[in-house]
This record gives C-alpha cells, sequence and structure tokens, in this order.
C-alpha cells in the first residue's frame, strides 16, 4: 500500500478505527487495507489488489457485494423518503414491509420486531426489555443475565458486559456485576479430555444448574447465548447441549435470549440458529444478515409471551420509554426488504447448506497430516481451523508468537482474507452464502500454502 499519500495521511491523522492497535497504525506500521469495490465474493483495495473475501467483512455480507437490486432499493427510499422516525407508532413502506418479512421467516411463536442499527446496540435493547418485564412483574430482583465464556454480545456496556472475551473488558471498567459468565460449550478446550461430546454438555449443563443455584434463580432475568459461538472461535455446539440447556431455564423460569446476529437469515444453512438446533427462544437478536451490511440496521424479536408482557406493562404505565433516533430507519429497512428477497430468488440458504459443509471438509482433508493441525470444525459456512503446538497433548502456542496472524498475513498475499480470531490460534472464515465451490478450494488452498509457509 502507498503509505505516504494523502489519503493514508488523513487515515493516520483523522480516523480512531475500531478494535485496532492504535498507536501502531497511527504511526503507519500497520496501516491495513483502504478499500475500493466489491463484487460477488471479492472486494478490491485501491491499489488493484483483488482478495477473496473468505469473512464477508465482518461475517455479514450474506448476499455477497455489488449486488444493484439493494443499492437501487437504497437509492429509490433516499429519493423518496430519506427518513422518518418510528417514535409513537409513525412507520414507513419500508420499515412496515421489513418488519412482516423478517415475522414471515421467525419461528412461529415469536410476535414483534423491534429495529435498531446494530448487534451491540440490539443487545443493549433486550436487557432494558428484560428488566422491564420482570418490573411490570413485580419480580425487582430478578436482573441478572447469565451469559457464556468466550461468547461475544457487542462492545457496549451491557452487550461488552455479556461479551466473554477479556479484549472487551479490559481497562473499560466491565463486565458490570448484573452478569454472570458460565462455562463456554468449547469441547476442544475442554479440562478433561477424557470427556465425550454428550459428557461435556452434561457438565456445561450441570454447571449451569450449579450458578444458578449459588445465586438464586429468583434473581436472574435470562440466560443469552449464540446458537453457535462465533468470534470466541467459530465454535458449533458438542452433541446434547441445547437439549441438555433449556429444561434448566425453563425449570428456574429464566428467559433465553438467542443471540442470531451471525448465524441469523442462512448462514448455517438454514434461515435462523435457533430452528437449526431446536432452540426455543424468547428474544431473538438479529443484525449482519439481515441487510448484507449493505445499510446498518438490527433487531430484537420478541415471543408472544414477551410482547403481552410488554403491552401490560403500557396499559399500566403509558408508552414505553424506550428508542432511538434511527429505528427502523427508512434506508435500512429499504435495504432490507431487497436484501431478503434476493436471499430468496438466488437460493443462498441452501447454498450455504451445500457449499459450507464442503469448505470445512475439504480444509479438513487439506489439513489432516499437518501436525500442528489440532481441529477443523464448522456448520453451514462457518469453518474454522485451531492450530496447536503440539498435536498429541493438545499444547497451545504462546500468544506472543502470534502465529495465526502471521498465517492470515500469508494467505492476504495469496489473495484471500481470513481472520485471526481472539484469544487462541484459530484462523476463522464466514464468506458470503454465494461462495461456490471453486471458490472454496482458492480458500483451502490459501490456507494450506499459508500454514506451510508460517510452521513448515
Amino acid at each position: 500500500m502507498l503509505t505516504n499519500d494523502q489519503l493514508a495521511k488523513w487515515d493516520r491523522e483523522s480516523f480512531l478505527h475500531p478494535s485496532t492497535h492504535l498507536a501502531q497504525h497511527a504511526r503507519g506500521e500497520a496501516p491495513g487495507r483502504i478499500i475500493k469495490s466489491a463484487e460477488g465474493c471479492f472486494v478490491t483495495d485501491r491499489d488493484g489488489n483483488r482478495l477473496l473475501d473468505a469473512f464477508a467483512g465482518l461475517y455479514c455480507v450474506n448476499i455477497g457485494y455489488g449486488r444493484k437490486e439493494v443499492a437501487e432499493a437504497i437509492a429509490e427510499q433516499a429519493h423518496e423518503l430519506a427518513y422518518y422516525h418510528a417514535y409513537v407508532g409513525h412507520g414507513t413502506e419500508a420499515s412496515i414491509t421489513l418488519a412482516h418479512m423478517v415475522m414471515e421467516r421467525a419461528p412461529a411463536h415469536m410476535s414483534k420486531v423491534y429495529f435498531g442499527l446494530g448487534g451491540s446496540d440490539a443487545n443493549e435493547t433486550n436487557i432494558k426489555l428484560v428488566w422491564y418485564m420482570n418490573n411490570i412483574l413485580g419480580r425487582p430482583g430478578k436482573k441478572k443475565i447469565i451469559s457464556r465464556w468466550r461468547a461475544y454480545h457487542g462492545s457496549g456496556l451491557m452487550s461488552g458486559s455479556l461479551t466473554g472475551l477479556s479484549l472487551f473488558h479490559q481497562k473499560f471498567d466491565l463486565p458490570f456485576d448484573t452478569v454472570r459468565h458460565t462455562t463456554s460449550p468449547y469441547w476442544f478446550r475442554r479440562d478433561d479430555l477424557g470427556l465425550t461430546e454428550e459428557q461435556f454438555s452434561a457438565k456445561c449443563a450441570a454447571d449451569l444448574e450449579e450458578l444458578i443455584e449459588a445465586e438464586g434463580a429468583d434473581t436472574i432475568a435470562a440466560f443469552i447465548a449464540e446458537p453457535m459461538l462465533g468470534t470466541g472461535g467459530i465454535v458449533p455446539p458438542p452433541r446434547g447441549y441445547w437439549e441438555a440447556i433449556e429444561p434448566i431455564l425453563q425449570k428456574s423460569d429464566i428467559l433465553l435470549i438467542a443471540d442470531e446476529v451471525v448465524t441469523g437469515f442462512g448462514r448455517l444453512g438454514t434461515m435462523f440458529g435457533s430452528t437449526h438446533y431446536g432452540i426455543t427462544p424468547d428474544i431473538m437478536t438479529i443484525a449482519k444478515g439481515l441487510t448484507s451490511a449493505y445499510a446498518p440496521l438490527s433487531g430484537t424479536i420478541v415471543s408472544d409471551k414477551v410482547w403481552k408482557v410488554l403491552e401490560q406493562g403500557t396499559d399500566e404505565f403509558g408508552p414505553l420509554g424506550h428508542g432511538w433516533t434511527y429505528s427502523a430507519h427508512p434506508i435500512g429497512a429499504a435495504a432490507g426488504v431487497a436484501n431478503l428477497k434476493l436471499l430468496d430468488t438466488m437460493n443462498l440458504v441452501a447454498n450455504a447448506g451445500d457449499v459450507g459443509p464442503y469448505l470445512t471438509r475439504t480444509m479438513a482433508e487439506a489439513l489432516a497430516d499437518h501436525p500442528n493441525m489440532g481441529e477443523v470444525r464448522g456448520e453451514g459456512m462457518l469453518t474454522a481451523v485451531e492450530l496447536v503446538e503440539d498435536r498429541e497433548a493438545r499444547v497451545f502456542f504462546d500468544p506472543a508468537r502470534k502465529v495465526v496472524p502471521q498465517i492470515v498475513a500469508a494467505m492476504g498475499r495469496r489473495g484471500v482474507i481470513a481472520r485471526a480470531m481472539p484469544q487462541g490460534d484459530i484462523i476463522g472464515y464466514a464468506p458470503p452464502l454465494c461462495l461456490s465451490r471453486e471458490e472454496a478450494d482458492t480458500v483451502v488452498s490459501a490456507t494450506a500454502d499459508a500454514i506451510r509457509e508460517v510452521l513448515g
């Protein structure tokens, strides 16, 4: 990249980037990429380098880049009505239509959708609604939220507290003391290597039950979880996990919040992760695939059970005192409508269920004999490669070696973008749902070559 030109200079001088080593970036030591254009599964930087984006931005460009139908829907909406708010019952054609389309796709027991801007603010909304609900029901002490270590639920105040990754806590005075964390359903990193997946699921359930008993079920309002761990390592739940967890929550009258920001709208080869794993949530968090990131939009989907209490609350105490200026923004909603139509007409959910497992399977075959390959895992269009220093003893690399960041950089030189996942030597893949088998082969080849370059 041309690091001394005007644009790079402005970038260093003016732009505070998220999730970035700020000092290195400002000094020009780690300038990153300046992306200029994109189409399908590929992005092109301003120097003309074309790269296969095997992480779909941040798991979010489900339909692929450059879909003119969405761009035209955004432009048409902006010309007709660029903005109007959703307060006191106001709506737009786009926001009402999108709400209807979301609820057509949601599980049958869900009732209404509230629109925000991003997954973090959607999870802030979720917790406020849960607290409101318990106050309406006369349970002011039932307010704690249980999350899981290695979970990712955002980087706001409550959403950052719910996140179970140290990067999002350190020096931010998080997590808040209303949040508790329980065992991560991460079988590969279990302490007792003798446990089968089913036995480890039983341990996760027992740990949750023990935490509820210690805190008191009458103090715990909700359990929040991704159907499948995303940023914490791209980890499918071990066998029997959800079947063991849900009865414990139901017995203790604890709401289940399913964070579908990553898994929603086709990524697992099904419309939602909840239906994929047979979960019955009380609240669902949606974002990313809702618009495929063509415009910011998120959502909180509430069940019939939750909706009835919200109705009761407004009958007793007046209008719900929650909302954002940009809730249900018509441009975001127009993008969502066009996006969901393309998701259907391009048959992308089925493609994710076909090409995604192909990517995971061929990746496992290509790396099977490498001495540092710990595990290749995945579900739908989500894949992870976890590397270890000693395969037999399952000894992990010293984080200071930055093994996976080196591998991801080597992949970039081969024209493929993957993600170095936090808290482990894990290469993450979440390509657009339009990925072809030939493009999957390119991802696998670049990964294998980069691993050999870095580790031999």
